[in-house]
């Protein structure tokens, strides 16, 4: 009798197999925040193998692969596909209690209809056949996403992106929406300054523009944030160590800003000061445009400079960072709010240990304005797992309202990663289900149902405003 990944996978009493059966699975996916390339939704793309949609950008898969001794050639060098994805099937037995056994697993069932366990033994004949359903018209980026029922996704997007893409995709009527992100990092990180130059005269020519000053920099962003209005656009998004919002005057951040532009390195102080007027104003446009603003924080990244050295960034060298985010985060959403400009916010912290942090501060800028207008947001990166998954939940239960949670994400680059909603709402209903089973809860199923169909989908349609 097969006992794991079943039907009722993780679901461990009676009012949770319900909740999940009868409220959760059925509902539709807003995934408003991942990385998956426009360009290849645009193009319908199909893909070769399962090594293609699989392992390609899967850093996690990778950490995992040079943890059980697989050299980089077969990761991220010239191995064939099949002697990557052969690779893989080797790590995957030895990945027992780490998320990638749950997702790999479950990705194969979902999308392939394949429930054998994934192991040298069977991986020449799950690579023959995933490969091979891959080539039927269902199996292109757009069928994958219609296989998962998703109904919006969220790109992430530099201000300096075309969007021809997300202009394009209307007109193939693919069945879901397809929205840029405005992800400005790069305006206001000054540390190298010849990279920064380069940016910025990149910035200047997709904003039709010439940037010359700091009023500049700021009129053209602004000029960009509209035009990702124009296609679409819901919120904004920034990858930061911490939030900044050091004490500055206009003029400083100016003469910082024209320092940079001649080449010059700026001291520490001088770019806090930058990256907190930049943060700001950031703050203070998204409020303008009515978009969400999200905040990945805590993030310690490049860490292994002799790799970053030989693959660059986002190859899996990055780790959970240990920065004091309170003060600052406190401080900068206190200052968008004291001008009543602190626009609906989500926060995502990578450090378990600031889970009751994040919990809280959200509710020290609830206005009443709309519902969940400050969102602790889901288990990101290191946190995306059972445990990960759970301590939010109840962090977030314990200092705020669950039932307002705008739910998962898949922060992801690949196709087939959207079972971890599934996952996601597995874990959801088992901890709601055994409140009822305990006597915790009331075991009024159509009303829990009815708050778990909000978090899994209504929530996050009704905040991004789909």
């Amino acid at each position: 009798m097969q006992t794991f990944l079943t039907d009722d996978f993780l679901l461990q009493s009676e009012p949770a197999r319900r909740l999940y059966h009868d409220y959760a699975a059925p509902m539709p996916i807003i995934d408003y925040h991942n990385h998956l390339p426009p360009d290849q939704i645009v193009r319908n793309h199909q893909f070769e193998n399962i090594t293609q949609v699989w392992l390609y950008g899967d850093h996690y898969k990778w950490r995992a692969m040079r943890t059980n001794g697989i050299a980089e050639h077969f990761i991220t060098g010239g191995a064939s596909d099949w002697e990557k994805f052969e690779k893989w099937a080797e790590t995957v037995p030895y990945t027992l209690r780490n998320p990638l056994y749950h997702w790999t697993h479950l990705e194969l069932q979902r999308y392939f209809g394949i429930t054998e366990l994934l192991t040298p033994a069977t991986a020449r004949r799950i690579y023959d056949q995933c490969s091979e359903q891959l080539q039927a018209p269902e199996f292109s980026t757009q069928g994958l996403l219609r296989r998962m029922k998703v109904a919006a996704v969220g790109t992430t997007d530099d201000p300096a992106d075309s969007l021809e893409h997300h202009a394009a995709l209307p007109a193939t009527d693919p069945g879901f929406e397809m929205v840029p992100t405005f992800r400005p990092d790069k305006a206001m990180t000054p540390d190298d300054p010849a990279a920064f130059q380069a940016y910025i005269a990149k910035l200047s020519s997709a904003a039709g523009q010439p940037i010359q000053d700091f009023d500049g920099l700021l009129s053209a962003l602004e000029s960009r944030a509209d035009w990702f209005v124009q296609h679409g656009c819901r919120a904004s998004d920034h990858g930061l160590e911490t939030v900044y919002a050091d004490s500055f005057d206009r003029a400083s951040v100016a003469q910082s800003f024209e320092r940079a532009m001649n080449g010059e390195t700026l001291s520490a102080g001088e770019l806090g000061t930058f990256k907190s007027a930049m943060l700001l104003f950031f703050g203070q446009l998204v409020h303008s445009k009515g978009w969400v603003q999200q905040f990945h924080l805590g993030a310690l990244r490049n860490n292994n400079t002799r790799q970053l050295r030989e693959l660059g960034p986002d190859t899996g060298w990055d780790s959970i960072g240990d920065f004091s985010q309170a003060r600052s985060l406190s401080r900068h959403l206190d200052r968008l709010d004291n001008t009543n400009q602190l626009a609906k916010t989500i926060l995502y912290n990578l450090n378990p240990a600031d889970n009751d942090l994040f919990a809280t501060m959200i509710g020290n800028f609830q206005d009443g304005s709309t519902p969940g207008k400050l969102q602790f947001g889901s288990g990101w990166w290191f946190l995306d797992q059972k445990n990960g998954m759970e301590q939010q939940i109840n962090s977030l239960s314990n200092m705020g309202l669950l039932s307002r949670f705008v739910g998962m994400l898949t922060d992801s680059r690949s196709f087939l990663s959207f079972p971890r909603h599934e996952y996601f709402r597995r874990i959801l209903c088992n901890l709601i289900g055994a409140d009822v089973a305990n006597g915790e809860l009331p075991n009024d199923l159509a009303w829990l149902g009815g708050i778990v169909q909000d978090i899994c989908y209504r929530n996050a349609k009704g905040y991004f405003g789909f």
